[in-house]
């Protein structure tokens, strides 16, 4: 499969000054990898961190996908997500507008995501 057929996965998270911040993000991006032998998988960044969103997708077009998907790793559908992801998303695609780039929804809007979570905190709870 080529760049141009491949579709590209970005992982997008708020960021933090923190360094180490980062780190989940880097498990799930690297288990994605592994789950998916040679899935393209990037992570970007809303502010404090590297790579910015714009940048990561400008990257991803520039090694020739033409086919991108964005999860945010956001919990909730809050202002970043309802405001500045559109607005980003807005900039992004008049500079490539032949690129089909799709949002999936917050990891906190997937009912098993938070399915997995409660079953965690269930078995967390002493008996």
């Amino acid at each position: 499969m080529n760049a141009a057929t491949e579709p590209a996965l970005v992982l997008f998270a708020h960021g933090a000054r923190d360094p180490q911040w980062a780190e989940p993000f880097k498990r799930i991006q690297a288990a994605i990898r592994a789950r998916r032998n040679g899935a393209v998988v990037e992570l970007a960044f809303l502010e404090l961190m590297q790579p910015a969103l714009a940048d990561a997708i400008n990257q991803l077009v520039a090694d020739g996908h033409r086919r991108i998907t964005i999860a945010p790793l956001f919990m909730a559908q809050g202002g970043h997500l309802r405001n500045d992801l559109p607005k980003l998303l807005d900039s992004i695609r008049a500079v490539h507008a032949g690129v089909e780039i799709t949002v999936l929804p917050a990891v906190g809007d997937v009912e098993t995501i938070l399915n997995a979570i409660a079953d965690w905190l269930v078995g967390a709870l002493p008996r």
